[in-house]
């Protein structure tokens, strides 16, 4: 396997790792071990190139630093991409080689599921590194963090629509939900219990044609959910999707979703706000899947513990709004300010 340093200011440590026997083509950025050890999923995406996939791991890396520190969790932030496509491309030997990888890093970075990774795949990676999380056997296993991801998005959702509507009720919201993996399925399921109306959309029909069925949802293509009408949109997909052309076709209140890094820069918070569209900072509500696996990292035994750490990503999420209109500031620079301050302390 043949490691290469990257540059890249501002981080601690930035590998790409190609193995030729294995295929794999990875790589793992660190942005800080400030408050802890960094730890942050590994995401499988057939990137269109190099650079796309290194700006993806870079921002990714970065967002669990302040994940976490949003969290209140003693860990720092890293993350992980493996450039292949997951349906035809990843194989047992390819995350092994990854779990090799990731022990090289020596404990200065833990790794766990994303986008286009599984357990099993995670399991198969922990085979050759003591760094992972997120698996289905050990003595402090905390499975699929998907579930525990979007019930936090939930909850967090319950608490920013106080701000947008005036209560918490989701009874008869119109919501708007983009993406179907793992944690958008769970979102839904929270979303359609709570009463909401759902209108959805995927690339995958079959994720799409089970969310009609199950939560009698309407769908719409891909490109056409900016456009919807509706009281929320909940992005669950990919990341920096909210620009200067999505935000001017959105007919919403309120956003709350499980994406990262869902504002493609700075600008986008600022222009969902002139457009009176209320921001739930991404990293803040969609802390529920690091919690999760940071009971595996800390060896959390208690039980309460998960379930406190996701009330307390709703009280987080409501303390940043109420300061945001207090200050008449974009939520984001809000939740950014938030976290600066703990990390300088």
């Amino acid at each position: 396997m043949k490691l290469t340093p990257l540059d890249a200011p501002g981080y601690e440590k930035v590998v790409y790792a190609e193995d030729e026997a294995s295929g794999l083509k990875s790589i793992i950025a660190v942005h800080s071990t400030k408050l802890g050890p960094a730890a942050g999923g590994c995401r499988m995406f057939a990137y269109p190139d190099f650079e796309s996939a290194k700006i993806d791991a870079l921002r990714l890396s970065k967002g669990m630093t302040y994940k976490n520190a949003a969290a209140s969790l003693p860990l720092g932030g890293g993350k992980s991409v493996i450039i292949a496509d997951p349906k035809t491309q990843k194989t047992p030997e390819l995350m092994q080689a990854f779990g090799r990888f990731v022990e090289s890093f020596e404990g200065m970075y833990t790794t766990a599921e994303d986008v286009g990774i599984s357990v099993e795949d995670i399991e198969e990676a922990a085979k050759y590194t003591s760094h992972a999380a997120g698996l289905n056997k050990g003595a402090f296993a905390s499975g699929d963090p998907s579930p525990v991801t979007a019930r936090g998005v939930y909850l967090s959702c319950v608490a920013a629509a106080k701000h947008a509507f005036g209560h918490g009720d989701l009874e008869g919201k119109i919501i708007a939900l983009q993406g179907l993996g793992h944690v958008g399925m769970y979102l839904a399921e929270h979303l359609h219990a709570a009463g909401a109306q759902l209108i959805v959309s995927d690339i995958n029909a079959s994720s799409v044609a089970k969310a009609r069925q199950a939560f009698s949802a309407r769908s719409v293509a891909p490109n056409d959910i900016y456009d919807v009408e509706a009281d929320i949109f909940a992005p669950c997909a990919m990341g920096a999707i909210l620009n200067a052309d999505t935000i001017s076709r959105l007919k919403v209140k309120l956003v709350c979703g499980a994406a990262n890094n869902q504002l493609a820069d700075d600008a986008a918070g600022d222009a969902l706000m002139a457009r009176g569209i209320l921001y739930a900072p991404d990293y803040v509500v969609n802390g529920g899947g690091i919690i999760s696996v940071s009971t595996e990292i800390l060896k959390i035994t208690d039980e309460k513990w998960v379930d406190q750490k996701l009330e307390q990503l709703a009280v987080t999420t409501d303390k940043i709004l109420t300061k945001a209109k207090a200050q008449n500031a974009s939520p984001h620079k809000v939740a950014d300010q938030f976290v600066d301050e703990i990390l300088a302390q």
